[in-house]
């Protein structure tokens, strides 16, 4: 869309209009691996999919749109995003890393690029002055997530921003828990945007697929260059799945934080319920903070139980929540993650980082809170 408009316009209308041709509402899917050359050196602009694909670009315009980014790239994963990302470092270099991410995040850098040489520093980025002090030591980047996975700390992203380009180094925000209907990081000063958009954007628990969006068009053509030599690209089917999912993310998100802030608070005065970590909830560490730099708190709680023994009584009792991996789609889901999202964490991390045999995680969906929350009741009580 060439006129400048709110976000939620823009998502509505994402992949309209492209076809010119027959003048189509919706983005057409181009299920092709190649297209025909017009004549000798001459292109339509799309070559090999690989390389690109028209649907695949018309979701790549729409999240460089939305975020504020130069150029946007789609991955087969949110993972293949994470790997593209870590390919523009070399051997020697030191990138400072959230010390809770998602734990496929974690067994990529740890168990596959630390022994390729890159020195990943695991820090905890919502205390500014460990960050300050990894800065110091010269670090080429630092990987921010905030809310973290699944203990939802805060980073004050303006400021890590701000001292990362003092001194040459990159700020990337995973952005997955928030979207960019609810934060936008690089606005608040980072180089560059990761998404699983398997979770919030795509929306629908029916697709794999990764986004990085750089602020700058240099960044962005670098990681261009390896995505495209190493090939873990959106298929046009999958992308034109995430275009339809992204027409409704405004809407969702509306309802998943509204919902997830009255369990949130149904949670927090349940006797079989020891400690809640939701960012909505003005006690949580990090809710003023988040409150200042995004325009909500997103949908996933995580909460831990009086005993151990409740953990499979709630994951075998529930109904209406799905006991599934995976979070941001309309069905509300619950996640064991000592055993599951982070079980490739060695147990010593986990405990330090608080991830324990009594901590479930939740991703609030858009069903009637009423039926969400006598769904977990009955499950805790065991009716």
């Amino acid at each position: 869309m060439k006129k400048k408009v709110r976000i939620e316009t823009a998502l509505a209308h994402a992949g309209t209009c492209w076809d010119e041709k027959t003048g189509a509402v919706s983005m057409p899917v181009y299920q092709t691996a190649t297209f025909h050359h017009p004549g000798l050196g001459q292109s339509t602009g799309y070559d090999y999919s690989r390389s690109g694909n028209p649907t695949r670009a018309a979701l790549e315009a729409v999240m460089a749109e939305i975020e504020g980014g130069a150029k946007a790239l789609a991955f087969s994963s949110g993972m293949a995003a994470v790997d593209c990302l870590f390919r523009i470092f070399k051997p020697g270099d030191a990138v400072a890393v959230t010390e809770d991410p998602y734990g496929g995040t974690f067994r990529l850098l740890d168990k596959i690029f630390r022994p390729m040489g890159i020195d990943i520093i695991f820090v905890d980025t919502s205390r500014i002055e460990e960050v300050k002090d990894v800065l110091n030591k010269g670090v080429k980047a630092v990987l921010i997530e905030s809310p973290t996975n699944p203990m939802l700390r805060i980073a004050d992203i303006p400021a890590i921003s701000a001292m990362a380009a003092e001194k040459g180094a990159l700020t990337i925000v995973d952005n997955t828990f928030l979207t960019p209907c609810v934060q936008r990081p690089i606005d608040l000063g980072a180089d560059a945007v990761l998404y699983s958009a398997t979770k919030y954007i795509s929306g629908h628990n029916d697709v794999l697929a990764g986004i990085l969006v750089a602020k700058e068009q240099e960044l962005g053509d670098r990681l261009y260059f390896y995505q495209n030599s190493t090939g873990a690209v959106l298929g046009p089917w999958d992308s034109w799945l995430t275009l339809r999912g992204l027409k409704t993310l405004s809407l969702r998100m509306e309802q998943q934080q509204k919902n997830a802030l009255e369990i949130a608070l149904w949670l927090s005065k349940h006797p079989l319920v020891t400690k809640v970590i939701y960012p909505g909830l003005t006690d949580h560490p990090g809710h003023k903070l988040l409150k200042n730099q995004a325009n909500g708190f997103g949908a996933i709680i995580s909460f831990e139980v009086d005993n151990h023994e409740l953990v499979s009584q709630i994951l075998s009792r529930v109904e209406v929540f799905l006991f599934a991996e995976s979070l941001g789609g309309v069905e509300s889901l619950i996640t064991f993650p000592a055993v599951q999202t982070h079980a490739d964490v060695d147990s010593h991390i986990r405990e330090h980082l608080g991830i324990n045999d009594r901590l479930l995680r939740i991703s609030v969906g858009v069903e009637a809170v009423e039926d969400l929350i006598d769904d977990l009741s009955s499950a805790m009580e065991g009716q």
